[in-house]
């Protein structure tokens, strides 16, 4: 009920004359389930089956702002309780046709989604689906650069500060492209220190080269790119920064609804708090195969078997997400 609220506030400090408003409602439903075999290679096994249910209603208050509440609700099949737990959604939008900013709290999936494993596992769109913070986004023809950060614990007494911060952004010439990627995971103490307790400093970056052959041949999606990753960690007062490095390539190939990717790291492990694990190893390929049979309107449902190599081990991984969004809109005129 705050929410709405907050909203019914909002419209009452916006102006005191009849304006022109668009009533905007959204409903999202995301459903999934990712088993993960990977007991071989020792990394952390797991049977992830959920649902999500996101709904969002707020104003368009002219053809720039727009403000939104909600809640994201995550109910994990098996559960005892009636839903595992339930966030706030609650935000502000700026929106022209080159700069995108939002301020509150949002959600990660299609504004955070590109980032690489290895800086941000995706683990993330099951259990911290909401950005909750600032992000921008400036984009025209060729450029595109998102400057963000997710305030992941507020310091208490005994409450770690928590958050981190990132910038991404792909430029396109043609064929070619160039994408980066760099987030930090700033850790600090509670109010009341711990002995023994330091401030820990955990981030990655990555340079990706590549070709788009998208829509050339038969492919609807073709890609290929190659470059580095390099992590930085620190725990102050305790040693300097250590700093692992790699080189990356990749292969993407979708026609229609089936898809192929491939990802080849090899260099030096590392230890990334909120990356995949699987880049602890030193030589690592992974084999996605995808098969997205429902595809209609505002509906996707995909199959996605993984494959991982390393230590000369395979593990496996098979998984399903359905993704729902139904939204709408109706002009209001709101005396205020």
């Amino acid at each position: 009920m705050r929410i709405f609220f907050f909203l019914l506030l909002l419209l009452c400090l916006t102006g005191g004359t009849a304006t022109a408003q668009v009533l905007e409602w959204q409903l999202n439903l995301h459903t999934f389930v990712d088993n993960r075999e990977y007991m071989k290679s020792e990394r952390f096994s797991q049977t992830i089956f959920g649902t999500r249910l996101a709904p969002e209603i707020g104003l368009q208050l002219d053809s720039v702002h727009r403000v939104r509440g909600g809640f994201n609700a995550l109910y994990e099949f098996g559960s005892r309780d009636f839903t595992t737990e339930i966030k706030p959604v609650l935000y502000y939008q700026y929106d022209t046709r080159n700069w995108d900013f939002y301020a509150g709290v949002f959600p990660r999936f299609g504004l955070l989604s590109d980032y690489p494993r290895a800086l941000l596992a995706d683990t993330l769109q099951y259990f911290r689906p909401n950005v909750e913070g600032l992000l921008a986004r400036y984009e025209n023809d060729f450029l595109q650069e998102t400057a963000w950060i997710d305030w992941t614990s507020r310091q208490t007494a005994v409450d770690r500060e928590t958050f981190i911060f990132g910038l991404s952004g792909t430029l396109h010439r043609g064929i070619f492209f160039l994408s980066h990627y760099a987030m930090m995971f700033h850790n600090a103490g509670p109010a009341i220190r711990l002995p023994d307790d330091h401030v820990q400093d955990n981030g990655a970056a990555a340079v990706k080269l590549g070709l788009d052959l998208s829509h050339r041949f038969i492919f609807d999606s073709l890609t290929i790119n190659t470059g580095g990753i390099m992590s930085f960690e620190r725990t102050r007062d305790v040693g300097g920064w250590s700093l692992p490095k790699g080189a990356l390539l990749e292969f993407h190939a979708r026609y229609k609804s089936v898809a192929l990717t491939n990802s080849w790291y090899k260099g030096e492990g590392h230890n990334l708090l909120l990356g995949d694990r699987f880049y602890t190893a030193k030589n690592y390929n992974r084999l996605d195969l995808s098969w997205a049979p429902i595809q209609y309107r505002k509906i996707e449902g995909a199959f996605t078997f993984s494959f991982h190599f390393l230590e000369n081990v395979i593990d496996s991984q098979q998984a399903f997400s359905l993704r729902y969004r139904l939204d709408g809109s109706k002009p209001v005129r709101l005396k205020l």
